[in-house]
């Protein structure tokens, strides 16, 4: 037969985990908001910019804008739905999306569904639209990496084979990168790695080695194509050849320089006739810098500088709360947004050599577009599961009264029943040892009690 009082102790387990389910969290606000401010900034840009193209092309002047807001908005689909999934639902298939990431890229190779432009094998047809599953294996990537840093956590920082694993898992992926070609992405898959490992604890010291003997291997694949050779020269003095190898290059710095300050005013780029090759995909930056001036390549700069800051940011909160898969994929998917970004920011402003990568969020692109959304939306994800812990941790400390239930909680009857029924609490005896379901008495100094 039960005691009295332990039947009340359950009955308070019970009403204090039902308040605690009541508790609901937030999407971080200047997360959602960079986001929203890029995504805007990229359709006026594309807009801008694809005119000239499309005029060209005699497909209409709104062809691409019109394309660029159809997959904004299947993006943002899915960075809904992304944002409606518990992270520990996305975990459990970890190792199931590494498989889809070698599935995915081998789908390439495929005749009849891989689709070749310019001589690179990147993209499967999809029938209305072409699709490169390198954005999508780049994502996947970051959260089956989270998770095996999550699983491998200790090992990772103590022994070779732990943190060696996953740089075998990218030199495997990097070499089907190799066939495509896409020395861009390859280049980036190894920067998220080496930078996860290192946020997720690597042991410094032996992450040295593979880094020696890493980049030797990365500048041999850099220089073997003719073409990426050419690169690398005309991105040293590209006015030495400007009608061949340093065109692009050339041209993205003329707009760059006609914009000066505040820019030569929206619409009014003269580079984007035809002068300048991909205005609204790898280019759009100049174009911005033409129309817009420094202070919208500042704007754009302190946008994404927002955006990866809160991102990590976030990361860091959830790693001290030792929410740690959540931590790992805010960590990773700042880190390829920052170096996309900062890759495609370089190249447009003759800091880096050119590469294939676009602007994330403003340049055109179907595939990266969606992506991209994607990605934000597990970020956002992120930043609610973390309000949401923050909010129950509060509550079970007493800091801060319980939330109204919010409109879609299955059981808000018995959540307000329970708020106001403290007298089983007050009924029970004193409880052995602590329990973080009992609020926290605070010491007092200097005052008595009646």
């Amino acid at each position: 037969m039960a005691r009295p009082y332990d039947s009340a102790l359950h009955d308070s387990a019970a009403r204090q985990a039902t308040r605690l389910e009541a508790i609901q969290g937030r999407f971080d606000p200047w997360l959602c908001g960079a986001a929203i401010a890029l995504a805007v900034l990229g359709v006026v840009m594309v807009g801008s910019s694809s005119i000239a193209v499309a005029e060209e092309l005699e497909v209409g002047p709104f062809y691409f804008l019109v394309r660029h807001l159809m997959f904004l908005g299947l993006g943002a689909v899915l960075c809904a739905l992304v944002m409606r999934t518990e992270l520990k639902s996305i975990e459990k298939y970890d190792r199931l999306l590494l498989l889809g990431c070698f599935g995915l890229l081998l789908l390439v190779f495929i005749p009849g569904l891989g689709h070749s432009v310019n001589g690179a094998q990147r993209w499967i047809n999809l029938g209305v639209s072409n699709f490169q599953v390198v954005e999508a294996v780049k994502l996947m990537y970051i959260v089956w990496l989270a998770s095996y840093l999550v699983r491998f956590r200790d090992e990772v920082n103590a022994t070779w084979g732990a943190m060696l694993k996953p740089i075998f898992v990218a030199c495997g992926l990097m070499v089907l990168l190799v066939f495509q070609p896409d020395f861009g992405s390859l280049a980036l898959m190894l920067a998220i790695t080496a930078g996860m490992l290192v946020l997720g604890g690597v042991h410094l010291p032996r992450m040295a080695a593979p880094v020696v003997i890493g980049l030797p291997l990365l500048a041999i694949v850099a220089i073997a194509e003719p073409y990426r050779m050419r690169r690398l020269t005309s991105f040293m003095d590209p006015f030495a050849d400007p009608f061949n190898s340093g065109y692009q290059l050339a041209n993205a710095l003329m707009a760059v320089g006609r914009g000066e300050l505040t820019g030569v005013g929206l619409g009014a780029s003269i580079q984007k006739l035809n002068y300048l090759p991909e205005a609204h995909t790898d280019f759009i930056l100049a174009v911005i810098a033409e129309e817009l001036g420094f202070l919208g390549v500042c704007l754009v700069i302190g946008l994404y500088a927002l955006l990866v800051g809160r991102a990590l940011w976030v990361g860091l909160k959830c790693v001290e709360m030792r929410r740690h898969f959540a931590g790992y994929c805010a960590f990773g998917v700042a880190l390829a947004i920052s170096l996309q970004s900062l890759v495609s920011i370089g190249v447009n402003l003759g800091l880096l050599p050119t590469k294939g990568l676009t602007l994330p969020l403003i340049s055109s692109g179907g595939s990266s577009v969606m992506m991209t959304c994607v990605a934000v939306g597990l970020l956002l994800r992120v930043s609610y599961e973390l309000d949401r812990a923050q909010r129950q941790v509060a509550r079970l400390r007493g800091e801060a009264p319980a939330p109204a239930p919010s409109t879609h909680d299955p059981a808000p009857a018995r959540a307000a029943a329970a708020a106001h029924a403290p007298a089983a609490d007050a009924a029970m005896p004193p409880a052995y040892g602590t329990s973080r379901l009992r609020q926290r008495v605070e010491p007092t100094f200097g005052r008595t009690t009646a």
